[in-house]
């Protein structure tokens, strides 16, 4: 067995087993922690495959900002566990169809011999990855592309456009009246006469 393999098959055992207690484990925060391992070996497995792109993006974007979001919020809430076994026993013959329809597909995927024809080529050291990407993106695909981030850039506008709600009393900042500021504008100099000393002893008889 070469090395390859080894790391392939580590990588998945770990993949399979972080992915087992995701759905096994009661605690919600050491189930989100599960998938942040299930993500790390699945960036392992895009690494074998030279697709550095995928698995970067897979620990940057997921582990390191939406993963950890969920870990907050579900270290926020107070999950009732009682209610969520509820419905367990209603719906898992419903669950046990959907495993095997999954497996079932598994079995024929693995038993196609056209499957060895989508093993990826190997590429040399110089190989990057990114730019091959970056020269599909922008050449091929690129009405495509631009297109998709004009529809998200609408769908954001959208989402806060229905989030809105009336005008609301802001405070802005006016930087050209801050630059056009003077002394005069900010300082108030107030005159008092000073006090003699016999005054001061007036004061403290009087007390």
């Amino acid at each position: 067995m070469t090395m390859e393999k080894i790391v392939f098959y580590g990588f998945a055992s770990i993949l399979i087993a972080a992915a087992l207690a995701v759905i096994s484990f009661r605690n919600s925060v050491k189930a989100v922690l599960s998938l942040v391992l299930a993500f790390f070996a699945a960036a392992g497995l895009w690494m074998l495959v030279e697709a550095e792109f995928l698995a970067v993006s897979l620990v940057l974007v997921y582990v390191g900002a939406v993963l950890v979001l969920f870990l907050f919020v579900v270290m926020m809430l107070d999950v009732n566990y009682a209610a969520i076994k509820e419905g367990f026993t209603r719906y898992l013959p419903l669950g046990v169809l959907a495993a095997l329809a999954f497996f079932a597909g598994l079995y024929h995927l693995f038993r196609n011999e056209s499957l060895a024809a989508l093993t990826p080529a190997r590429h040399g050291a110089d190989y990057s990855n990114v730019r091959a990407l970056g020269e599909v993106l922008y050449t091929q695909y690129f009405y495509a592309f631009e297109i998709a981030a004009v529809l998200l850039l609408v769908a954001i506008i959208a989402a806060i456009s229905l989030t809105f709600r009336g005008t609301r009393n802001r405070k802005v900042q006016n930087v050209a009246e801050q630059v056009r500021v003077k002394k005069e504008d900010r300082l108030r100099i107030i005159k008092m006469a000073a006090e003699t000393s016999n005054a001061a002893d007036q004061k403290e008889n009087e007390a």
